[in-house]
Protein backbone atom coordinates (compact mmCIF):
# COMPACT_ATOMS: atom_id res chain seq x y z
CA UNK A 1 0.00 0.00 0.00
CA UNK A 2 2.64 2.54 1.06
CA UNK A 3 6.16 1.08 0.87
CA UNK A 4 7.73 4.51 1.31
CA UNK A 5 5.97 4.93 4.67
CA UNK A 6 4.97 8.48 3.79
CA UNK A 7 1.87 10.43 4.81
CA UNK A 8 0.67 13.88 3.80
CA UNK A 9 -1.39 16.07 6.12
CA UNK A 10 -3.25 19.33 5.61
CA UNK A 11 -6.00 21.28 7.33
CA UNK A 12 -9.14 22.91 5.97
CA UNK A 13 -12.30 24.49 7.36
CA UNK A 14 -16.00 24.84 6.61
CA UNK A 15 -18.55 27.21 8.04
CA UNK A 16 -21.32 25.93 10.29
CA UNK A 17 -25.02 26.64 9.85
CA UNK A 18 -26.65 27.37 13.21
CA UNK A 19 -25.49 28.71 16.56
CA UNK A 20 -25.25 25.71 18.86
CA UNK A 21 -22.52 23.48 17.40
CA UNK A 22 -20.11 22.47 20.17
CA UNK A 23 -17.07 22.62 17.86
CA UNK A 24 -17.96 25.85 16.09
CA UNK A 25 -15.68 28.82 16.68
CA UNK A 26 -14.33 31.85 14.87
CA UNK A 27 -10.97 31.23 13.23
CA UNK A 28 -9.00 31.56 10.02
CA UNK A 29 -11.46 30.76 7.24
CA UNK A 30 -10.08 28.94 4.22
CA UNK A 31 -13.43 29.47 2.50
CA UNK A 32 -13.26 33.25 2.72
CA UNK A 33 -16.40 33.35 4.90
CA UNK A 34 -15.35 36.06 7.33
CA UNK A 35 -17.45 36.47 10.44
CA UNK A 36 -18.89 32.93 10.32
CA UNK A 37 -18.24 30.26 12.90
CA UNK A 38 -16.60 27.14 11.51
CA UNK A 39 -15.16 23.73 12.18
CA UNK A 40 -11.75 22.55 11.01
CA UNK A 41 -10.69 19.13 9.82
CA UNK A 42 -7.40 17.56 8.87
CA UNK A 43 -7.07 14.83 6.26
CA UNK A 44 -4.19 12.35 6.21
CA UNK A 45 -3.43 10.75 2.85
CA UNK A 46 -0.89 8.47 1.26
CA UNK A 47 1.40 9.93 -1.46
CA UNK A 48 -1.18 9.21 -4.16
CA UNK A 49 -3.81 11.31 -2.39
CA UNK A 50 -5.85 8.38 -1.08
CA UNK A 51 -7.46 9.58 2.20
CA UNK A 52 -6.75 7.23 5.09
CA UNK A 53 -7.78 9.24 8.17
CA UNK A 54 -9.65 12.39 9.15
CA UNK A 55 -9.62 14.40 12.37
CA UNK A 56 -12.12 17.12 13.32
CA UNK A 57 -11.01 20.15 15.35
CA UNK A 58 -12.60 23.21 16.90
CA UNK A 59 -12.90 26.12 14.49
CA UNK A 60 -10.12 28.14 16.12
CA UNK A 61 -7.42 25.43 15.99
CA UNK A 62 -4.08 26.50 14.51
CA UNK A 63 -2.24 24.43 11.89
CA UNK A 64 0.70 23.54 14.21
CA UNK A 65 -1.68 22.48 17.00
CA UNK A 66 -3.59 20.22 14.61
CA UNK A 67 -0.32 18.70 13.40
CA UNK A 68 0.73 17.92 16.98
CA UNK A 69 -2.55 16.13 17.61
CA UNK A 70 -2.37 14.08 14.42
CA UNK A 71 1.16 12.92 15.28
CA UNK A 72 -0.11 11.74 18.67
CA UNK A 73 -2.95 9.85 16.96
CA UNK A 74 -0.55 8.21 14.50
CA UNK A 75 1.80 7.12 17.26
CA UNK A 76 -0.58 6.16 20.07
CA UNK A 77 -3.82 5.05 18.39
CA UNK A 78 -2.54 3.73 15.07
CA UNK A 79 0.66 2.35 16.66
CA UNK A 80 2.79 3.55 13.74
CA UNK A 81 6.36 4.20 14.82
CA UNK A 82 8.12 5.06 11.55
CA UNK A 83 6.72 7.56 9.06
CA UNK A 84 7.72 10.45 6.80
CA UNK A 85 5.31 13.35 7.38
CA UNK A 86 4.78 15.92 4.64
CA UNK A 87 3.18 19.28 5.39
CA UNK A 88 3.36 22.89 4.25
CA UNK A 89 5.38 25.65 5.92
CA UNK A 90 2.47 26.72 8.11
CA UNK A 91 1.85 23.18 9.31
CA UNK A 92 5.29 21.80 10.15
CA UNK A 93 6.95 24.77 11.83
CA UNK A 94 10.31 24.94 13.58
CA UNK A 95 8.62 24.39 16.95
CA UNK A 96 6.83 21.29 15.67
CA UNK A 97 10.09 19.93 14.27
CA UNK A 98 11.69 20.38 17.69
CA UNK A 99 8.82 18.33 19.17
CA UNK A 100 9.38 15.60 16.59
CA UNK A 101 13.06 15.52 17.51
CA UNK A 102 12.16 15.17 21.19
CA UNK A 103 9.78 12.35 20.32
CA UNK A 104 12.43 10.58 18.25
CA UNK A 105 15.00 10.97 21.06
CA UNK A 106 12.72 9.63 23.79
CA UNK A 107 14.42 6.69 25.57
CA UNK A 108 12.72 3.31 25.27
CA UNK A 109 10.67 4.59 22.36
CA UNK A 110 11.11 3.23 18.84
CA UNK A 111 9.46 6.26 17.20
CA UNK A 112 11.20 7.67 14.13
CA UNK A 113 9.23 10.43 12.43
CA UNK A 114 10.90 12.25 9.53
CA UNK A 115 9.53 15.37 7.87
CA UNK A 116 9.38 17.23 4.59
CA UNK A 117 8.26 20.86 4.68
CA UNK A 118 9.25 24.27 3.32
CA UNK A 119 10.90 27.39 4.71
CA UNK A 120 9.12 30.70 5.11
CA UNK A 121 10.23 33.76 3.13
CA UNK A 122 12.29 35.39 5.95
CA UNK A 123 14.26 32.17 6.41
CA UNK A 124 14.91 31.95 2.67
CA UNK A 125 16.09 35.56 2.64
CA UNK A 126 18.49 34.78 5.49
CA UNK A 127 20.03 31.94 3.46
CA UNK A 128 20.55 34.33 0.54
CA UNK A 129 22.25 37.12 2.50
CA UNK A 130 25.87 38.03 1.84
CA UNK A 131 27.89 34.83 1.57
CA UNK A 132 25.02 32.50 2.48
CA UNK A 133 24.61 29.13 0.75
CA UNK A 134 21.63 30.23 -1.36
CA UNK A 135 23.18 31.97 -4.37
CA UNK A 136 21.67 32.45 -7.82
CA UNK A 137 24.65 30.67 -9.39
CA UNK A 138 23.21 27.42 -8.02
CA UNK A 139 20.59 27.55 -10.75
CA UNK A 140 22.89 28.17 -13.71
CA UNK A 141 22.71 24.54 -14.84
CA UNK A 142 19.63 23.16 -13.08
CA UNK A 143 16.55 24.33 -11.19
CA UNK A 144 17.26 22.57 -7.90
CA UNK A 145 20.27 22.10 -5.65
CA UNK A 146 20.96 20.69 -2.21
CA UNK A 147 22.54 23.03 0.35
CA UNK A 148 23.29 23.05 4.08
CA UNK A 149 23.26 25.67 6.84
CA UNK A 150 24.26 25.60 10.54
CA UNK A 151 20.74 26.66 11.55
CA UNK A 152 19.45 23.28 10.29
CA UNK A 153 21.72 20.62 11.80
CA UNK A 154 21.02 17.09 10.65
CA UNK A 155 18.69 18.32 7.91
CA UNK A 156 18.89 18.71 4.16
CA UNK A 157 17.82 21.88 2.36
CA UNK A 158 16.63 21.57 -1.24
CA UNK A 159 16.71 24.94 -3.02
CA UNK A 160 14.37 25.13 -6.01
CA UNK A 161 13.68 27.72 -8.69
CA UNK A 162 10.54 27.77 -10.82
CA UNK A 163 11.00 30.21 -13.76
CA UNK A 164 7.26 30.33 -14.54
CA UNK A 165 6.44 31.18 -10.93
CA UNK A 166 9.20 33.81 -10.93
CA UNK A 167 7.70 35.53 -13.98
CA UNK A 168 4.21 35.45 -12.49
CA UNK A 169 5.33 36.92 -9.17
CA UNK A 170 7.25 39.69 -10.93
CA UNK A 171 4.19 40.56 -13.01
CA UNK A 172 1.91 40.56 -10.00
CA UNK A 173 4.28 42.71 -7.93
CA UNK A 174 4.57 45.26 -10.71
CA UNK A 175 0.78 45.44 -11.05
CA UNK A 176 0.34 45.93 -7.30
CA UNK A 177 3.06 48.58 -7.13
CA UNK A 178 1.49 50.47 -10.04
CA UNK A 179 -1.96 50.32 -8.44
CA UNK A 180 -0.55 51.52 -5.11
CA UNK A 181 1.32 54.35 -6.84
CA UNK A 182 -1.89 55.49 -8.51
CA UNK A 183 -3.92 55.63 -5.29
CA UNK A 184 -1.13 57.22 -3.25
CA UNK A 185 -0.79 59.89 -5.95
CA UNK A 186 -4.51 60.60 -5.60
CA UNK A 187 -4.11 60.98 -1.82
CA UNK A 188 -1.12 63.31 -2.31
CA UNK A 189 -3.19 65.40 -4.73
CA UNK A 190 -6.01 65.74 -2.18
CA UNK A 191 -3.53 66.82 0.49
CA UNK A 192 -2.01 69.41 -1.86
CA UNK A 193 -5.45 70.82 -2.69
CA UNK A 194 -6.33 70.99 1.00
CA UNK A 195 -9.31 68.63 0.78
CA UNK A 196 -7.53 66.15 3.04
CA UNK A 197 -5.55 67.28 6.08
CA UNK A 198 -4.45 66.04 9.47
CA UNK A 199 -1.82 63.34 9.96
CA UNK A 200 -4.40 60.97 11.42
CA UNK A 201 -6.83 61.27 8.51
CA UNK A 202 -4.07 61.07 5.93
CA UNK A 203 -2.66 58.02 7.72
CA UNK A 204 -6.04 56.30 7.62
CA UNK A 205 -6.29 56.80 3.85
CA UNK A 206 -2.73 55.61 3.29
CA UNK A 207 -3.34 52.59 5.54
CA UNK A 208 -6.41 51.69 3.51
CA UNK A 209 -4.33 51.62 0.33
CA UNK A 210 -1.52 49.63 1.97
CA UNK A 211 -4.00 47.08 3.32
CA UNK A 212 -5.69 46.74 -0.05
CA UNK A 213 -2.62 46.00 -2.17
CA UNK A 214 -0.25 44.55 0.49
CA UNK A 215 2.91 46.19 -0.87
CA UNK A 216 3.17 49.09 1.56
CA UNK A 217 6.49 47.70 2.81
CA UNK A 218 8.02 48.75 -0.52
CA UNK A 219 7.27 52.47 -0.01
CA UNK A 220 8.87 55.18 2.12
CA UNK A 221 6.09 57.43 3.47
CA UNK A 222 6.25 60.85 5.11
CA UNK A 223 3.04 62.14 6.70
CA UNK A 224 2.43 65.44 8.49
CA UNK A 225 -0.72 67.44 9.20
CA UNK A 226 -0.36 69.36 5.94
CA UNK A 227 1.81 67.24 3.68
CA UNK A 228 2.19 63.72 2.33
CA UNK A 229 5.09 62.45 0.24
CA UNK A 230 6.13 58.96 -0.78
CA UNK A 231 8.57 57.09 -2.98
CA UNK A 232 9.37 53.47 -3.73
CA UNK A 233 11.99 51.59 -1.73
CA UNK A 234 13.76 50.23 -4.78
CA UNK A 235 16.38 48.38 -2.74
CA UNK A 236 13.68 46.39 -0.93
CA UNK A 237 11.88 45.70 -4.21
CA UNK A 238 15.07 44.44 -5.85
CA UNK A 239 15.91 42.25 -2.84
CA UNK A 240 12.49 40.61 -2.97
CA UNK A 241 12.59 40.25 -6.76
CA UNK A 242 15.91 38.42 -6.55
CA UNK A 243 14.13 35.55 -4.78
CA UNK A 244 11.15 35.35 -7.12
CA UNK A 245 10.25 31.76 -7.93
CA UNK A 246 12.62 30.36 -5.30
CA UNK A 247 11.51 28.08 -2.50
CA UNK A 248 13.50 25.89 -0.14
CA UNK A 249 12.40 22.50 1.16
CA UNK A 250 13.53 21.27 4.56
CA UNK A 251 13.78 17.56 5.32
CA UNK A 252 15.30 15.07 7.71
CA UNK A 253 15.01 12.18 5.24
CA UNK A 254 18.34 10.55 4.42
CA UNK A 255 19.72 11.12 0.91
CA UNK A 256 19.93 7.37 0.33
CA UNK A 257 16.18 7.11 0.85
CA UNK A 258 15.09 10.12 -1.25
CA UNK A 259 17.23 12.18 -3.60
CA UNK A 260 16.54 15.93 -4.08
CA UNK A 261 14.16 15.38 -7.01
CA UNK A 262 12.17 12.85 -4.98
CA UNK A 263 11.91 15.34 -2.09
CA UNK A 264 10.47 17.95 -4.47
CA UNK A 265 8.03 15.43 -5.91
CA UNK A 266 6.89 14.36 -2.42
CA UNK A 267 6.25 17.94 -1.33
CA UNK A 268 4.32 18.79 -4.48
CA UNK A 269 2.01 15.86 -3.79
CA UNK A 270 0.34 18.05 -1.16
CA UNK A 271 -1.71 19.13 -4.17
CA UNK A 272 -3.39 15.71 -3.93
CA UNK A 273 -4.66 16.61 -0.45
CA UNK A 274 -6.01 19.89 -1.82
CA UNK A 275 -7.83 17.90 -4.49
CA UNK A 276 -9.41 15.75 -1.78
CA UNK A 277 -10.60 18.89 0.01
CA UNK A 278 -12.24 20.12 -3.19
CA UNK A 279 -13.98 16.77 -3.62
CA UNK A 280 -15.21 16.77 -0.01
CA UNK A 281 -16.28 20.41 0.13
CA UNK A 282 -17.83 21.15 -3.22
CA UNK A 283 -17.01 19.26 -6.40
CA UNK A 284 -18.60 15.92 -5.60
CA UNK A 285 -19.68 15.42 -1.99
CA UNK A 286 -20.97 18.81 -0.77
CA UNK A 287 -19.90 18.65 2.87
CA UNK A 288 -21.72 21.92 3.52
CA UNK A 289 -24.10 22.98 4.96
CA UNK A 290 -23.31 21.56 8.40
CA UNK A 291 -26.40 21.63 10.63
CA UNK A 292 -25.23 19.25 13.39
CA UNK A 293 -24.91 20.46 16.96
CA UNK A 294 -23.25 17.62 18.91
CA UNK A 295 -19.55 16.83 18.52
CA UNK A 296 -20.10 13.15 17.73
CA UNK A 297 -22.54 13.97 14.95
CA UNK A 298 -20.22 16.54 13.39
CA UNK A 299 -17.38 14.00 13.49
CA UNK A 300 -19.61 11.28 12.02
CA UNK A 301 -20.68 13.63 9.23
CA UNK A 302 -17.02 14.33 8.44
CA UNK A 303 -16.09 10.63 8.58
CA UNK A 304 -18.84 9.72 6.11
CA UNK A 305 -17.60 12.41 3.72
CA UNK A 306 -14.03 11.12 4.05
CA UNK A 307 -15.15 7.54 3.34
CA UNK A 308 -17.06 8.80 0.30
CA UNK A 309 -13.89 10.59 -0.83
CA UNK A 310 -11.99 7.32 -0.38
CA UNK A 311 -14.54 5.56 -2.59
CA UNK A 312 -14.34 8.39 -5.14
CA UNK A 313 -10.56 8.01 -5.28
CA UNK A 314 -10.85 4.29 -6.10
CA UNK A 315 -13.60 4.87 -8.67
CA UNK A 316 -11.53 7.49 -10.46
CA UNK A 317 -8.58 5.09 -10.54
CA UNK A 318 -10.68 2.15 -11.75
CA UNK A 319 -12.44 4.20 -14.43
CA UNK A 320 -9.32 6.00 -15.64
CA UNK A 321 -9.10 3.87 -18.85
CA UNK A 322 -12.64 5.00 -19.75
CA UNK A 323 -11.99 8.71 -19.25
CA UNK A 324 -9.61 11.33 -20.60
CA UNK A 325 -6.05 10.94 -19.35
CA UNK A 326 -3.32 13.51 -19.92
CA UNK A 327 -0.77 11.84 -22.18
CA UNK A 328 1.97 14.28 -21.13
CA UNK A 329 1.43 15.01 -17.43
CA UNK A 330 3.62 17.55 -15.64
CA UNK A 331 6.85 16.11 -14.28
CA UNK A 332 6.47 16.31 -10.51
CA UNK A 333 10.22 16.06 -9.87
CA UNK A 334 10.88 19.53 -11.34
CA UNK A 335 10.36 22.71 -9.29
Amino acid sequence: MNPGRMALFDLSSSWVTGRCCELAAHGYSRDGKKGCQQIEYGVLTDPDGRPVAVRVFAGNTSDPSAFTQIVEVIKDKLAIQRLILVGDRGMITGARIDKLRELNDTPDDAACFDWITALRAPSIAKLARDDGPLQMSLFDQQDLAEITHPDYPGERLIACRNPALAAERARKRQDLLAATDKELAHIAERVTKGTLSGADKIGIEVGRVSGKFKVGKHFHLTITDTAFTYHRDQAAIDAEAALDGIYVLRTSVDAQALDPAAIVESYKKLANVERDFRIIKSDDLDLRPIHHRLQDRVKAHMLICMLACYLTWHLRKAWAPLTFTDQAPHNGTTP
